[in-house]
Parts: C-alpha cells; sequence; structure tokens
C-alpha cells in the first residue's frame, strides 16, 4: 500500500473515530497535534474529562487495530498528551484525564466495517 493510500486510510478512520466521540456528547479540541514524539490524534472533552484518542485504522483482513497499540505507543502517546497540556494554551480546564483507543476497520471499498471504543485503554 502506498504512503499516499495509508494517509487516506487513517484520515478516515480519523473523521470517523471523531464522528463518534462527538455522537457520545464529547467535543473534539484537536486533531493531530505534532509533537516530537509523534502526533496525537485526537484531543476531545466534556465538562469534567479530557480525552486523548489514539485512532488505528486497518484494512480488513490485515490485522486487528490495537495490534499496534503495545507499551512502547501508549508510552509515547502519553508524552504526546503532556506536551499538548503545556503547549495548548487554549485549552479546556477538566479535573480529569483519560487515554482512549479506537480501532476503525475499513474494508476494499472504504466502508466502515466495525468501531471499537475502549475509554479508558490505558
Amino acid at each position: 500500500m502506498s504512503s499516499d493510500q495509508r494517509h487516506e486510510l487513517g484520515r478516515t478512520g480519523e473523521r470517523l473515530a471523531a464522528a463518534h466521540l462527538e455522537r457520545l456528547g464529547l467535543r473534539v479540541h484537536t486533531r493531530n497535534f505534532r509533537t516530537r514524539w509523534g502526533e496525537l490524534d485526537i484531543v476531545a472533552c466534556d465538562q469534567k474529562t479530557i480525552v486523548f484518542c489514539d485512532v488505528k485504522t486497518r484494512r480488513q483482513g490485515s490485522g486487528r487495530p490495537w495490534d499496534a497499540l503495545g507499551p512502547a505507543k501508549q508510552q509515547r502517546v502519553r508524552k504526546m498528551a503532556a506536551s499538548w497540556l503545556t503547549e495548548v494554551l487554549d485549552r479546556p480546564f477538566a479535573a480529569e484525564l483519560r487515554f482512549d483507543a479506537i480501532g476503525v476497520t475499513i474494508d476494499a471499498h472504504g466502508r466502515l466495517v466495525s468501531l471499537e471504543h475502549l475509554e479508558a485503554a490505558f
């Protein structure tokens, strides 16, 4: 799969994940926040919680989205979240922080097969 196709797949998964979070009542504050450790996919919030969400998108039949969310990736997401908290000045106030993961599976025709949301995944 070419890099452009992978990026398009990732953008599709992030768009679906953001829409899912909004349906749950969260407001998407930031998407694709770049740090020295990588890119934080989605930061969303409600009245009491800031949610840092890592989105994994896969084509159907190419493995589970969670396969790429090991301890090293979790540690990088935490570092990226700390960076966001210190660098974003217009961020909302919230008493709680949470790290979620959303796994999106897309079929060969670009249609959603499944979307799994793990709250407090790590």
